[in-house]
């Protein structure tokens, strides 16, 4: 075998490793997201006639009005959001939905979980943390166990409306509609279990340190960079950049970019230690929903 040989089966047995490697995590993860969405509904939705919003919202309101098993609704209730998902996303990720929405009718038929509580607020809580936590391991997988998104995916491609605005209005037609068929009461909990689940899906999916990314413009952008990388143990990028127009008007200077992602924790000491070098800096910041390689976690300062 020659080296150029070797060089190319070992680059396949790398992809191989690494293919198997996320196939085994994303089976995990859909594993724990389907016990634990299972745990969430049996465990305190269910047995106390209570709703949450999404697809799944829609499937525990079926239940209540007609009684017909949760574990068939949840199947055919997300099929159209599957071929949904299957036409927008890829065939991997409509399969991955199928096994893990099937996987969860299969527990909601099978699997017994004891009665927690019949405290209201603390179903409404743990219900919709739960719940929350299934589906945003789902997604960890690659695949959902509530087709919201894959919807609002879609629609949001054919119309002016954001993601967000097609989630927002479909979960208040929901509530809307509980609160009229059943009463508000249902209707107000079921907003606070939805609530609690949806920041339990940005917690497991996004994870407990949110990520900003910082660019920095300033005269004495070099500085800036010694701040953060000796004071504050963070990396940085530095990109070269050309003054264009701002309050002094148009300059032709060429000058450095700063470039860094750092946590919210750690947003405002490095606005203090921008402020301390340069008060005129022109710092922009944005959200980051996720992050691989480079220098995130700090290093040890010396």
């Amino acid at each position: 075998m020659s080296s150029q040989q070797r060089l190319i089966h070992l680059r396949e047995l790398r992809l191989k490793k690494i293919t198997i490697i996320r196939a085994v995590k994303d089976t995990i993860f859909i594993s724990l997201g389907v016990l634990s969405a299972a745990f969430g509904l049996k465990g305190f939705l269910l047995p106390n006639d209570f709703l949450d919003g999404g697809v799944m919202g829609i499937s525990l309101l079926a239940n209540v009005l007609t009684d017909i098993d949760l574990a068939y609704l949840v199947v055919l209730i997300n099929i159209p959001f599957i071929i949904t998902g299957y036409k927008q996303i890829s065939k991997l990720f409509a399969m991955k939905t199928l096994i893990a929405i099937t996987a969860l009718a299969l527990c909601l038929a099978f699997v017994e979980f004891p009665l927690i509580t019949d405290d209201n607020l603390l179903i409404a809580f743990f219900g919709g943390f739960f719940l929350g936590c299934g589906v945003g391991l789902s997604i960890r997988g690659g695949s959902v166990i509530d087709g919201t998104e894959v919807l609002a995916i879609y629609v949001s491609r054919n119309t002016p409306l954001t993601v967000g605005d097609i989630i927002l209005l479909f979960n208040i037609a929901i509530f809307a509609f509980a609160a009229y068929v059943i009463n508000v009461e249902t209707a107000l909990y079921a907003i606070l279990t939805y609530l609690i689940a949806s920041k339990t899906v940005d917690f497991v999916v996004h994870g407990i340190e949110e990520y900003t990314s910082v660019m920095i413009v300033s005269e004495k952008s070099m500085e800036i960079k010694e701040a953060i990388t000796e004071r504050m143990g963070g990396g940085v990028t530095v990109l070269k950049g050309k003054s264009g127009y701002g309050k002094t008007g148009h300059r032709t200077k060429e000058q450095d970019v700063i470039f860094s992602v750092i946590t919210r924790l750690e947003l405002q000491k490095l606005k203090t230690e921008i402020a301390k070098i340069d008060p005129d800096a022109f710092v922009v910041e944005n959200s980051v929903n996720d992050i691989k390689g480079g220098m995130i976690k700090k290093r040890p300062l010396e």
